[in-house]
């Protein structure tokens, strides 16, 4: 059950869709949510650092303490206007250090919800790749054209025999025994680890339906290059409005290295993804 729920703030004033998707995520689970915002220091090496008068750096942290508390007062009142249990944490992490705290921040947490990158603007990379592979918790991955809260008319769920596959579904459970109409969609090509005695996707969906969630097992064909697109064609052509998918890769000691899928869905999103490692 989701009932405790972490969300990373954004500095911008316009608008946060990870913020306001988290508190919808709240108000459908009754769920208590906390939202974090950072208060960066500059990171730069430390010969940069000596040139750099003290009163510039000083300015550099005020300014983004006061957009990080903007972003608090942002929260605090949209949770209020809902109605929502909440609280908030302002954090000022050392150098580049930020996506280790909220990472470790997120174990204590029933799921993690960010705003995918921009390009050319707010990069969350690090902090999702982070807390992917290293909170051992459920990620909700924002587009950052979202305009709408959680939609649960119809879940896709990625399948492809995997343990990172099984992993996702069973952390989506609380979503998916929500949701309107679910598909368990197989991207079929030389990578799909299914046994060749079993069905695609009838062992799956039979321990489903034991949770009370009835599923439609949906197979496409795709090169293992073209499963981002076909899995985000597929979404698109039956209005989808929520992914599940695993998340593939390893973290070696700090380098985070995505499989191609997962990059490539944290790239093009067009609805939330649910992901987990």
């Amino acid at each position: 059950m989701i009932k405790d729920i972490i969300v990373h703030l954004e500095h911008q004033a316009a608008r946060d869709p990870a913020r306001d998707f988290a508190i919808a995520i709240a108000e459908i689970f009754d769920a208590h949510l906390t939202a974090v915002a950072f208060a960066y220091a500059p990171d730069f090496p430390g010969y940069v650092m000596l040139e750099f008068p003290s009163d510039i750096v000083s300015q550099m942290m005020a300014e983004s303490e006061k957009a990080a508390l903007a972003a608090i007062e942002r929260f605090d009142a949209a949770a209020r206007r809902r109605l929502i249990s909440a609280e908030h944490r302002l954090l000022k992490p050392v150098g580049a250090s930020a996506p280790a705290v909220l990472s470790t921040l997120a174990r204590r947490f029933d799921l993690g919800v960010f705003m995918q990158s921009e390009p050319n603007g707010v990069d969350n990379d690090d902090m999702i790749e982070s807390s992917l592979f290293k909170s051992g918790r459920p990620l909700i991955v924002v587009p950052y054209i979202q305009n709408d809260g959680l939609k649960l008319d119809h879940v896709v769920c990625c399948w492809d025999g995997s343990r990172a596959a099984t992993r996702a579904i069973n952390d989506g459970l609380p979503l998916l025994a929500k949701a309107t109409t679910v598909d368990l969609l197989i991207v079929l090509n030389e990578k799909t680890d299914i046994s060749p005695n079993e069905i695609h996707g009838a062992e799956m969906a039979k321990h489903l339906a034991r949770h009370d969630v009835k599923v439609q097992i949906v197979k496409v064909p795709a090169a293992d290059i073209d499963v981002t697109n076909a899995i985000l064609s597929y979404v698109a052509d039956v209005s989808g409005t929520l992914i599940v998918m695993g998340g593939y890769g390893h973290a070696k000691l700090r380098e985070m290295i995505l499989g191609g899928v997962t990059r490539g869905m944290l790239q093009s999103m067009t609805v939330p993804v649910f992901i987990s490692h």
